[in-house]
């Protein structure tokens, strides 16, 4: 069933985890996910340029197509998953940690990026997923070349979801601050788009121009 996330917000932080250490998992900062998925995405560009040694031009294609992907996949995932609820309360505590704080407590800075250790565990995931199907097509190693791309991609909208909340837009793009915070303060069914307005284009969930 589709969620209407609340639109009544709260200052300070939402307690996700009674446990000290595990709530402490949930929270980071700028310089930690630059450092820490910077080495990531270095080291993954190496492995598969200069390890795998997958050409130039094959890279540089699946590198910019895994970054347009991501792009669809932002919207998917913000949409279906992320805003979507059942009555288990398994899916509402798994619906809770990923973005219902978030809409509760949209200026809780310390959880605006994805922390590296939960980070982490799911890039891996994925990037089993993406193997397993480029396995399927028989070229596994494009893999190397794709994940690097899609990765980026996340991580770019990342960095540009968290300045939408705490920075003022530049000129150029404040039409993307207005369509996150239409999203967050008047419209949660809508504009779920975060790093582009493409998708919300094409499957008409742009908000009302009004």
């Amino acid at each position: 069933m589709e969620l209407k996330v609340t639109t009544e917000h709260h200052k300070g932080q939402a307690t996700i985890f009674k446990n000290p250490f595990l709530e402490s998992l949930t929270k980071t900062n700028l310089t930690q996910n630059v450092i820490v998925y910077g080495s990531i995405v270095i080291l993954l560009f190496y492995y598969a340029l200069f390890i795998k040694k997958i050409p130039v031009s094959t890279f540089l294609g699946l590198f910019l197509f895994a970054l347009f992907f991501w792009t669809f996949a932002e919207y998917i995932l913000h949409r279906f998953i992320f805003h979507w609820i059942s009555e288990n309360k398994l899916v509402q505590r798994f619906h809770f940690i990923m973005h219902g704080s978030h809409h509760m407590y949209p200026r809780d800075t310390d959880r605006l990026l994805m922390p590296p250790v939960p980070g982490i565990i799911m890039a891996t995931l994925l990037f089993l997923i993406f193997y397993l199907i480029f396995n399927l097509l028989g070229y596994p190693q494009y893999t190397w070349a794709f994940f690097p791309g899609f990765f980026l991609g996340y991580l770019l909208y990342s960095f540009l979801h968290r300045a939408t909340h705490i920075n003022r837009p530049p000129k150029r793009f404040k039409f993307l601050w207005k369509h996150h915070s239409i999203h967050h303060y008047k419209y949660p069914d809508k504009a779920f788009g975060v790093s582009n307005t493409f998708w919300d284009h094409v499957f008409g969930t742009m908000p009302p121009k009004n």
